[in-house]
Parts: structure tokens; sequence; C-alpha cells
């Protein structure tokens, strides 16, 4: 059974944002891992931890076990001002984790293909 770990912030912690659809949209996929077979961990960053508190908790985790693939969120990807956020962390993901796929999109389907071309390189 294939591992993951997915790194996102937690939707209910960012100021001024809706957390519901982000928040059903982690359980929908979270769901469809386990549909899938794969074992999925979960951080979720709270937003007002970009101080440094985030990095030490992401170099935990890929500490913590070996994954197959780590999935970064839209949320790191994609907010306003959080590039250089996004550069720690996918260097973070490739000296902890240097055999894992990364997989940048929230979708399982995603996930399934880093995991293919982890496969076949």
């Amino acid at each position: 059974m294939p591992n993951i770990l997915a790194i996102g912030f937690d939707p209910h912690t960012i100021p001024g944002f809706d957390p519901a659809p982000v928040a059903a949209g982690i359980e929908q996929a979270s769901r469809k891992f386990v549909e899938l077979g794969i074992a999925e961990d979960l951080l979720l960053i709270d937003f007002d931890e970009l101080d440094g508190r985030a990095q030490a908790k992401l170099v935990e985790k890929l500490q913590g076990r070996s994954y197959d693939a780590v999935l970064v969120g839209g949320g790191i990807r994609k907010g306003p001002g959080l590039l250089e956020l996004f550069q720690i962390v996918v260097n973070l993901v490739h000296w902890h984790q240097p055999d894992a796929a990364i997989a940048f999109n929230d979708s399982p389907d995603w996930v399934l293909k880093a995991l293919e071309q982890r496969r076949g390189r």
C-alpha cells in the first residue's frame, strides 16, 4: 500500500476565509485515498505559523517515516505572497524525502499519476 503525505493549510485558520468548501474537499480526498488503498498522513499548517513553526512541523513529519509521494496543496502553491513558503516546502520535501514523488494538484488522481511517474523512473 503506497503512503503519502498531504500538506496544506488548515482552512479554519485563514483569516477572512470560508473554510467549509476546502474542509469538505480535504475530507473528500481523504475518503478517495482510502478507496484507492493509499495511506494518507495529513499535515495541516496553521496560517499563523508561517514564522518558521510550520517548517519545523514539516521537517518533523518528513523525518518520521518514508513516503511514496508528497502532495503540496493548492493554498501553499497559489496563495498570494506565499511563493517563498512554496519554495521552502518543495526544498524540504526534496531534501528529506528524495525518493518521494511530488504532486501539485489536490486531486487523488494526480497523486496516482505522480506515483506512476515514480515507478517509471
